[in-house]
């Protein structure tokens, strides 16, 4: 009994993180259901997806922040409350905009939640105990992006699309009791201002970026629009750098850049969700547009992954106690990098089964990299900025994934519209337009050019991991006791 309320406190953490994370890739095997009922486009689409993630990458550091001053368990709970209200705005949401909107709202818990995780099993274990809880998390990370789909193909094909988030809510009511009961509590180092020009200014570079990224994808990288977004989101960028630079407590120590390990582990964080998960939103469609499988079938191809992931994680945390976080993290992306390259394996004439060796390779990539990365970042900065290090590890982390997704999303419509030579094809079998396109050009010639743009992507996503893999072998050292 003793041993089982010990490790509650890592089930209330694994859960809120699996149910969070699990939303980022969900959507994607319901998007066809939920296009037709909603009658959204292909743009609205990629919104249902980004700005969740946007929201969640935006205000992670600052929810971190927020933990430091009012308690991390305060702060974890009240995030749960907002997640799970978000959740049955989207499940009951009538019209696009509004399903939209519900998922910014569940981007906001989502920040409170996951900005307290690591944080929490921290003061929670230690010694061999911490390595085991952040291994079972780690788990629960590196499984849940991938295990979204094959969920959300499970409950869209024999419960609708809507019941993909109304699930959060028995999710979040446990999560919520076990917190109160076996969470520590604490009220923090007590009151202080958060870096509100900070938050704004971080959260309008991201989202003009990520606007203009996805605009680029209908109207092309010439239109105005385009270049405005995407010029004032650089603008934004450079605001927020010099609002950092003058604040007393900012939301970012920019100066932590300046150690080669954090910056190397920043860009590392990126890299792996940009390689590993942004690319299986079209795989997803690819799955169910052009092989025409059902939804839970779709979701079910991405499996070897996702079944990789959370054993080699499980397993990781309590095999590679003492391991330098270096050659984890480093070799995992490596690992990624192969994994995606082996991907390209995928023509014209392929099932789903050319898939899966290139997805197993990947889901150790992930398995081996994503249970470190909290404690790493921990590792690599002083005491008192272990809040912050963490915050930013997990936002570069739904940065990279947020700003992917509608890169590739350009990339594979692109790629398909030279095939096809017709832009608008390509970006309509892009978003799983390949039925309704089959009266207008060969079979053939359409799944070669979705195939096509799969190579593109995985080519992209391979290049990625491999320049972040070197990189963190490369510079990834933990801080000395003078630097701590």
């Amino acid at each position: 009994m003793a041993i089982m309320r010990k490790w509650l406190p890592l089930l209330a953490v694994s859960l809120s993180t699996f149910m969070l994370l699990i939303d980022l890739t969900i959507v994607s095997v319901a998007a066809p259901d939920l296009a037709r009922e909603l009658h959204s486009s292909f743009a609205a689409l990629q919104w249902t997806v980004d700005l969740y993630v946007l929201v969640l990458a935006a205000l992670l550091m600052a929810a971190g922040s927020l933990s430091d001053r009012l308690g991390h368990r305060r702060v974890f709970v009240t995030g749960l409350v907002v997640f799970a209200a978000a959740s049955l705005s989207c499940g009951l949401a009538p019209d696009a905009g509004v399903l939209i909107a519900a998922r910014g709202v569940q981007g906001l818990g989502a920040a409170a939640m996951y900005a307290t995780n690591a944080a929490l099993l921290g003061l929670t274990y230690s010694g061999r105990d911490r390595s085991v809880a952040f291994g079972v998390w780690g788990a629960a990370n590196g499984a849940a992006a991938a295990a979204g789909p094959i969920l959300g193909g499970l409950l869209t094909e024999h419960a609708g699309w809507r019941s993909i988030f109304l699930v959060n809510l028995p999710v979040a009511a446990v999560a919520a009791l076990l917190a109160r009961v076996a969470l520590p509590g604490g009220r923090g180092r007590g009151p202080g201002r958060i870096d509100a020009p900070g938050v704004v200014s971080f959260t309008v570079a991201s989202a003009l970026v990520v606007y203009g990224l996805i605009r680029a994808g209908s109207a092309g990288w010439s239109d105005r629009w385009t270049v405005a977004a995407l010029a004032a989101g650089a603008a934004a960028a450079a605001g927020f750098v010099l609002i950092e630079r003058g604040r007393p407590e900012p939301m970012l120590d920019l100066r932590l850049f300046r150690r080669p390990s954090f910056a190397a582990l920043m860009f590392g964080a990126a890299a792996l969700t940009a390689s590993a998960f942004a690319n299986l939103v079209f795989v997803s469609l690819w799955a169910q547009s052009v092989l025409g499988l059902g939804a839970m079938a779709a979701g079910l191809v991405l499996a070897p992954m996702a079944v990789v992931a959370f054993v080699v994680a499980g397993a990781g945390g309590r095999l590679l106690h003492g391991v330098p976080p270096r050659h984890s993290i480093g070799w995992g992306l490596l690992l990624v990098a192969a994994g995606t390259a082996l991907c390209m394996l995928v023509g014209p004439d392929s099932g789903w089964v050319a898939l899966a060796p290139g997805l197993c390779v990947t889901g150790i990539g992930v398995g081996l990299s994503t249970p470190v990365l909290a404690s790493a970042a921990l590792s690599v900065v002083p005491a008192e900025r272990a809040g912050m290090a963490n915050g930013a590890s997990n936002t570069f982390r739904q940065l990279g994934y947020a700003l992917a997704l509608p890169v590739f999303a350009t990339v594979v419509a692109g790629r398909a519209g030279e095939v096809l030579g017709d832009d608008p094809a390509g970006r309509r079998l892009a978003g799983g337009g390949y039925r309704e396109l089959l009266g207008t050009a060969p079979a053939a010639a359409l799944r070669a050019a979705y195939a096509a743009g799969l190579d593109r992507i995985f080519l992209t996503s391979a290049a990625l991991a491999g320049v972040a893999g070197v990189v963190v072998l490369l510079l990834l050292r933990p801080a000395g006791p003078a630097a701590r």
